[in-house]
C-alpha cells in the first residue's frame, strides 16, 4: 500500500470514528442538559413555593414587615388591594411593582418571563399570586432567575469539555490502532509478496500485541503457506517419479523393438509383441492412476448415494479371484453416504496390494463402530515396518518387498486409496496388528432404518447398490 492511500485510509477512518462519536457525545450531552435543566427548574419552583409558605402566613397574621429577609437568587413583592407595595426584599424596597400581570378569576396563580422584572436584571421568571384579605386579594410577586434548558452555564461547559474530551480520544485511538494495524497488515502483505516458488520456507510474522483479527489472519496465512510448500514440494517431486517410471517401460520397449529390427529373422516375434503389450499395459496403467488423481487433487464432485458397505464390499469379493483365501466378516445394514465406483476402486486397491503381500490369507471386514463405518483388509504377509506406514501412501512410492514382489505396480495404488477416503471426508491408515498389514477405513456412517425390514433377499440387490430389485 502506498503512503498516499495509507494516509488516506487512516484519514477516513480518523474522520468516521470522531464523527461518530462526536455525534453520540452529542447526544448523550443534550439528555444531561436536559435532565440538569429540569433539575434546576424544579429547584427554581422549590425556591418559589418556600417563599410563598413563608410570606402568606405573614400577611395574614398581619405581621408582615416593610422589609422581607433576602433570599438566595429570589425576589419577593407584596402589593395590596390599592396595588402600593407594602412590602418587599431588599433589592426592591422602595421601588415599583416588578410586574402588572396577575391571576385571573378562575385561578390564584399565574406566571410569566419577564426581560427584566422592572427594578430588576436579566431574564426572571415571576409568579403571580392571589392572597385573599378582608378588605380584598392582596398580590404576591416571587421572581427567581429563569433556567435555561440546559439547566446552567456551567453544566453546558462540562458537557461540551466532555464531549471535545471523548471525541478527541476517539481520534486519537482510532488513529493509533488503525496505524499498528495497518501496519502489520503491511508486513504482511509486504511479506507475502516476497514469497515466491524459491522460498515458499518463509512465512508472515504473527504479531501477539495486536488485535486478535489481525493474528488469526496471519495464523491462517501461515497454514495456507504450510499446504502450499506441502503441495509444491510433492509437485516437484511428482515429474521425476513419474517420468521414471514412464520411462522404464518406455526404455524397455524400444531396446525390444530395436532388438528385434536388428535380427528379423532370428527374433521370436510372437513373444516379442507379449513383452511389448505387457509394457503397454503397465504405461496404460500409470496414465490410469495419472488421471484418477488429476480428478481427486481437482477435488472433482463424488456421485455420493446411501450405501450398505457391507454388500457393496460382498458384492465385489464375488466378482475377483485370488491366489489366497478371502475370509469375510461382513457386517450388514452398515449405511454410508458413498461414491461406489471410487469407494469400489479403493477396495481393489487395498485387495490388490494385500494380495501381492499375503502369505496365504486375506481377511475382509465391515463393522459399524457408532458414528463411524469400519472397513477393515488384513493379510498375513510380513507386514509394513511403522517408519513406512506414512511413507507408502506417498506417490510412487514402492517398497523394496513391493518391487521384489511385484515389478509392474505403479506406486499409485495406495495414494489413490487415501485420496478417496479423504474426499469422503474419511480416514485410511494402517493400523498395529499380530501379523501382515492392517490397512483401515474409517467413513461417517449414515442411519437407514428404511432398509431395515426388507428381506434377506431383496436387501441382498437394492437400490443401495445401484442395482434393480427384483419383482
Amino acid at each position: 500500500m502506498s503512503n498516499w492511500n495509507r494516509s488516506s485510509v487512516l484519514l477516513r477512518r480518523t474522520v468516521g470514528y470522531s464523527a461518530a462519536a462526536a455525534l453520540l457525545c452529542t447526544g448523550v450531552s443534550v439528555l444531561f442538559l436536559v435532565f440538569v435543566g429540569g433539575k434546576d427548574a424544579d429547584a427554581a419552583r422549590d425556591r418559589v413555593t418556600g417563599a410563598w409558605d413563608r410570606a402568606v402566613p405573614l400577611i395574614r397574621q398581619g405581621y408582615l414587615p416593610a422589609e422581607l429577609p433576602a433570599g438566595r437568587d429570589i425576589a419577593i413583592q407584596v402589593l395590596d388591594t390599592r396595588h402600593q407595595v407594602v412590602s418587599a426584599t431588599p433589592q426592591l424596597a422602595g421601588r415599583p411593582p416588578m410586574a402588572t400581570f396577575h391571576a385571573t378569576s378562575a385561578s390564584v396563580h399565574a406566571e410569566r418571563v419577564l426581560c427584566p422584572p422592572a427594578g430588576l436584571k436579566g431574564c426572571m421568571t415571576v409568579f403571580s399570586y392571589k392572597v385573599y384579605q378582608p378588605d380584598g386579594p392582596w398580590i404576591l410577586y416571587v421572581a427567581v432567575p429563569t433556567v435555561p434548558w440546559y439547566g446552567s452555564t456551567e453544566a453546558l461547559s462540562f458537557a461540551i469539555g466532555m464531549s471535545l474530551l471523548a471525541t478527541a480520544m476517539t481520534a486519537a485511538g482510532t488513529f493509533y490502532v488503525t496505524r499498528r494495524d495497518m501496519s502489520a497488515v503491511d508486513v504482511i502483505r509486504t511479506e507475502l509478496a516476497e514469497i515466491t516458488a524459491t522460498h515458499l520456507h518463509r512465512r508472515v510474522p504473527v504479531a501477539h500485541n495486536h488485535q486478535e483479527e489481525i493474528k488469526l489472519l496471519a495464523g491462517t496465512v501461515n497454514a495456507t503457506l504450510d499446504r502450499l510448500e506441502g503441495a509444491y514440494k510433492q509437485l516437484r517431486q511428482f515429474p521425476s517419479d513419474a517420468s521414471h517410471d514412464l520411462r522404464s517401460p518406455l526404455t524397455a520397449m524400444r531396446a525390444q523393438l530395436e532388438e528385434a529390427l536388428m535380427h528379423p529373422h532370428d527374433i521370436d516375434w510372437p513373444r516379442t509383441a507379449t513383452a511389448v503389450l505387457a509394457g503397454v499395459d503397465r504405461l496404460q496403467a500409470i496414465v490410469t492412476d495419472l488421471l484418477t488423481l488429476a480428478k481427486l487433487d481437482a477435488r472433482a464432485p463424488l456421485d455420493l448415494r446411501p450405501t450398505d458397505l457391507g454388500r457393496l464390499v460382498n458384492s465385489e469379493l464375488d466378482r475377483r479371484t485370488y491366489r489366497v483365501e478371502i475370509v469375510r466378516d461382513l457386517q450388514r445394514n452398515v449405511i454410508v453416504d458413498c461414491d461406489r465406483l471410487r469407494i469400489t476402486r479403493l477396495l481393489v486397491n487395498l485387495l490388490d496390494n494385500a494380495a501381492r503381500h499375503a502369505a496365504s490369507q486375506i481377511t475382509v471386514s465391515v463393522r459399524a463402530d457408532g458414528p463411524t463405518a469400519t472397513l477393515e483388509v488384513l493379510d498375513d504377509g510380513a507386514g509394513i515396518a511403522p517408519e513406512d506406514r506414512e511413507r507408502v501412501f506417498d506417490r510412487f512410492t514402492r517398497l523394496e518387498a513391493s518391487r521384489h514382489r511385484d515389478a509392474g505396480g505403479t506406486g499409485l495404488g495406495l495414494a489413490i486409496a487415501r485420496e478417496i477416503a479423504e474426499a469422503h471426508q474419511g480416514t485410511l491408515t494402517i493400523q498395529d496388528s499380530e501379523r501382515g498389514a492392517r490397512f483401515v477405513l474409517r467413513l461417517p456412517v449414515r442411519k437407514a432404518p428404511q432398509i431395515a425390514g426388507r428381506s434377506e433377499h431383496h436387501a441382498g440387490h437394492s437400490d443401495f447398490l445401484g442395482l434393480p430389485v427384483p419383482r
